[in-house]
């Protein structure tokens, strides 16, 4: 399905850092919010006139995309977001869950006041977030607390590691969140995970984790059936 692009206005830069790592975080962000859905064109001079900047950092930026699979780059003819590919998806969520069961573990062996203030604060900014159905900032504040659960067990650097993995799990879960009842579960499981870690719990920690990150795979044939054209079963 071919689609208008329809990149937002605000594409400014900080001329301090380096261009192509910006392009690809600001391109990245649009395609697992799905604000560029599957399909939707890619065009490198576009993207350089929106950006302003020549379309050597865009190429670079895209190629980085292609290398998570997020996008499809066809020489010589297009470049277009890939559709969600479910296999990809269901091996990112086999590797945040391995990770994370251990993260909450570790967490849970220690009292940590701090921390679950630290936590707790995510748990209350994703509440505002969901009432006043500000999707994005809901999500930004869910990625916040499994990565400073991460950082906390002191292994920040295995988060990047999941990201790199995580553009079509991350997509699906952006697809689900809309439907009714998602992001309160969310905010239960969240909650769950939290209370466990601060009684000190680790099984408890352990099996709201589990029941939090399989939600989304566990309606992945509902997904499918409702957005056919965004997957792909490749």
């Amino acid at each position: 399905m071919t689609q208008s692009s329809t990149l937002p206005v605000d594409l400014r830069l900080d001329r301090s850092r380096h261009a192509a790592p910006q392009v690809f975080e600001k391109l990245r962000e649009l395609i697992v919010s799905m604000e560029l859905k599957p399909g939707a064109p890619l065009a490198r001079v576009e993207l350089a006139e929106a950006f302003g900047l020549s379309q050597t950092p865009i190429r670079d930026a895209l190629s980085q995309l292609r290398d998570e699979g997020l996008v499809d780059i066809y020489p010589q003819h297009t470049t277009a977001v890939s559709r969600i590919d479910i296999a990809a998806a269901r091996q990112a969520h086999f590797l945040r869950l391995s990770l994370e069961l251990e993260i909450v573990r570790v967490l849970a062996t220690r009292e940590d006041p701090a921390l679950v203030e630290q936590l707790q604060a995510h748990i209350d900014a994703q509440h505002a977030n969901r009432v006043a159905e500000r999707y994005p900032a809901f999500m930004a504040a869910d990625q916040a607390f499994h990565q400073d659960m991460h950082v906390a067990a002191g292994v920040g650097a295995l988060w990047e590691l999941e990201q790199r993995y995580s553009g079509h799990v991350d997509r699906l879960r952006r697809l689900h969140l809309p439907e009714a009842g998602k992001a309160d579960r969310i905010l239960r499981d969240h909650q769950r995970i939290l209370d466990a870690i601060a009684q000190q719990d680790v099984n408890g920690a352990q099996a709201a984790l589990r029941e939090h990150l399989s939600g989304t795979l566990s309606q992945i044939e509902d997904i499918c059936a409702r957005y056919p054209d965004y997957v792909t079963a490749r």
